[in-house]
């Protein structure tokens, strides 16, 4: 082996979990090992539902999410609403005729 090639070893290191604050001994070529979840908090290993967000991601996701839900529940009512709006335009913008002006006296 060659010499002065190979980084030191330090056979106890306390490794700190910043979540739960838990403390292992271990062996590493660090000095400190500072983690920001362990197997002590980790819901793997605890089996309870936990979301570990550090970057504040699944709170984006969810925003993105609800930005892009569609406003209706079904196809249907999608054109169902689609209709009155086109019925509401079209009205507008068309002018009257003869025959709706004279069916129009006529009702009154």
């Amino acid at each position: 082996m060659k010499n002065d090639i190979h980084p030191q070893y330090y056979k106890q290191v306390k490794t700190v979990c910043s979540s739960c604050s838990t403390e292992h001994v271990v062996g590493s070529t660090v000095e400190s090992i500072s983690t920001e979840i362990c197997s002590n908090c980790h819901p793997f290993y605890t089996g309870v539902e936990r979301i570990v967000d550090t970057e504040n991601l699944v709170a984006k996701f969810k925003e993105r999410q609800n930005k892009a839900k569609p406003s209706f529940s079904s196809k249907k009512s999608k054109m169902e609403a689609k209709k009155k709006k086109k019925k509401t335009t079209s009205k507008e913008k068309e002018p009257l005729t003869l025959k709706d002006m004279l069916s129009s006296i006529e009702k009154k």
